[in-house]
């Protein structure tokens, strides 16, 4: 049985090219891909989960404000039923050069369980989605 996923860019970012590169390579890989699209609050993510028993939610944000927009999307998700729900997010998180290191001890800190770099490949988290789904 497919594994569900929510896919979305989160909060006011409209970059939608690496949203359709991470759904193509993600349904190429076997799960079955919900994308939210752009500018999507984190309401829709967990709306999205609910409505289709996701198994993980995959939020990116391009424009440096992830850190932002993700804070508080793991109490949101407990609060909905979805406690377990495997959280990951990346792309460009923060605004400016900063130590990536930090910058993933945060989003681990939020409750996150994977944090990607920007510039990071499809496969990394796809390799990593199947070992945290059980499913390698």
């Amino acid at each position: 049985m497919k594994k569900t996923i929510v896919l979305g860019v989160i909060g006011s970012d409209c970059h939608a090219v690496g949203n359709k590169i991470l759904d193509y390579t993600f349904t190429q890989a076997g799960f079955n891909v919900i994308n939210i699209g752009v500018l999507s609050p984190q309401e829709d993510f967990i709306n999205a989960a609910i409505e289709t028993n996701a198994d993980a939610i995959l939020v990116s944000s391009l424009y440096g404000h992830g850190e932002i927009d993700c804070r508080g999307l793991r109490e949101k998700c407990s609060e909905a039923g979805l406690g377990d729900i495997i959280l990951y997010a990346g792309g460009n998180l923060v605004v400016g050069k900063q130590d990536w290191k930090s910058v993933e001890q945060r989003f681990l800190d939020m409750g996150f369980n994977r944090v990607y770099p920007p510039g990071s490949a499809p496969e990394i988290g796809i390799s990593d989605l199947k070992k945290d789904l059980g499913i390698e």
